[in-house]
């Protein structure tokens, strides 16, 4: 039988590419949006749901167990980034990015364990990122709330692994999406002594996902072979060379060369 698929966030960008992917290879596929009417032509089943209301999740899940009996793979991709000085960044923006990127998909998370249990079978991918292993500048909390999924998803690997669950990460580099409109830019203030070096970067980060980015077509064919393995891996990296050889150069330099780099490369 096919397996039956949720996809959080899967209305544009990664989701979108990866729901349409799994449809070909004709798994029962649904995902979530916060207005599924604004997606008329959309071939993936899209259910009303907000990552960040307990009670819209609760129903997404109830009504996939109505429609099919069971939920064979959770795949957490809805997220959003975020850009700022730590310093001078709102409070309130880094808890909504903290409730989207993390407190949201370990919710999440915890309404589909039981069905996978009482199943004996399971699988959940986290879509993370390569920043999730990096301290980036201005990016800091971005990184913080992807890392926080990264080391969730060893520890919960643990708990679960009596019980045909698996769960893995996804971490992505610079992927070609419209994440630029969804970004929270928690920062403008033209007065701030962080201003001058914050816009260059501001700039260069956009510039690499318009003019760099790879297709998420990359990250749909990963999930798929993912899906696939019997034994998934507890980590995953997908992009450019340059961005996952900076993971390996991360783990074999000095700390303070790999710093020396990052700010060179950032020219900081």
């Amino acid at each position: 039988m096919s397996k039956v698929v949720l996809i959080t966030g899967a209305s544009s960008g990664i989701g979108k590419s990866i729901g349409e992917f799994l449809l070909k290879k004709k798994f029962k596929v649904y995902g979530t949006s916060r207005n599924p009417s604004k997606y008329v032509d959309t071939k993936i089943e899209l259910i009303k749901s907000n990552i960040n209301s307990i009670d819209e999740i609760d129903n997404c899940v109830k009504y996939i167990l109505m429609k099919e009996g069971t939920l064979d793979v959770l795949i957490n991709n809805a997220g959003i980034g975020f850009t700022g000085p730590i310093e001078e960044s709102n409070l309130k923006d880094m808890e909504r990015l903290f409730m989207t990127n993390f407190f949201g998909p370990l919710e999440l998370i915890k309404k589909v364990l039981p069905i996978m249990r009482k199943n004996n079978y399971g699988l959940i991918i986290n879509i993370t990122s390569i920043a999730g292993y990096i301290g980036l500048p201005f990016r800091g909390v971005f990184c913080a709330s992807k890392s926080a999924l990264e080391i969730l998803t060893e520890s919960l690997r643990s708990e679960v692994k009596d019980y045909g669950i698996k769960i893995s990460n996804v971490a992505p580099g610079d992927i070609k999406t419209d994440v630029i409109s969804r970004r929270i830019d928690s920062f403008n203030d033209k007065d701030s002594v962080y201003f001058n070096k914050y816009f260059k970067t501001y700039q260069s980060m956009n510039k690499d996902v318009e003019l760099k980015g790879a297709d998420p077509i990359i990250v749909a064919k990963k999930i798929y072979r993912i899906i696939k393995t019997k034994n998934p891996k507890i980590h995953y990296v997908v992009g450019k060379p340059l961005q996952k050889f900076s993971i390996i150069l991360k783990k074999i330099l000095p700390d303070l060369w790999f710093e020396y780099i990052l700010n060179k490369f950032n020219k900081l």
